[in-house]
């Protein structure tokens, strides 16, 4: 064993406790479902403004997507942070996620300038959740095959 591995061994093994804790785990699937609790949040507080971006996104009727999409991303982020079915929430909310960026983040369709590169930035970054989400799905799967009685 060379040095190298020898100290992230070691090293792993005084950051597992605090990275292999529940609490730490339940914190970081909030923080991955944030945008998907706050999303539908603002939703339904200003629906005006969520019909007013169904409209913009082309998805008719704009109150039934609204709606469909408020319900949808509170059910999938509860599901996700409860336990209950998580890989099916999460995959999911991967496929809604990967989906709505190609509606929503068309940054090849923009001229070069400030408006691509933001376009761009947060293409790749809905790309990230997407990663993320399946890793959830992923692990979730994974520990109840090994769960199993």
């Amino acid at each position: 064993m060379n040095s190298a591995s020898t100290f992230e061994t070691r090293l792993a093994a005084r950051a597992r406790p605090l990275f292999a804790a529940s609490a730490l785990r339940w914190v970081a699937l909030l923080a991955l479902c944030s945008a998907y609790i706050q999303g539908p949040l603002t939703k339904i507080f200003d629906f005006g403004g969520a019909i007013a971006e169904m409209n913009h996104f082309g998805l008719y009727p704009a109150p039934f997507f609204a709606v469909a999409v408020i319900i949808f991303e509170l059910t999938a982020s509860a599901m996700v942070l409860s336990g209950f079915f998580r890989w099916l929430a999460a995959l999911g909310l991967a496929a809604f996620t990967l989906a709505a960026t190609f509606v929503a983040l068309r940054f090849w369709e923009l001229g070069p300038g400030q408006e691509r590169l933001m376009a761009t930035n947060a293409f790749f970054e809905h790309l990230g959740l997407v990663g993320a989400f399946l890793i959830v799905a992923w692990q979730d799967l994974r520990e109840r095959r090994f769960n199993q009685p």
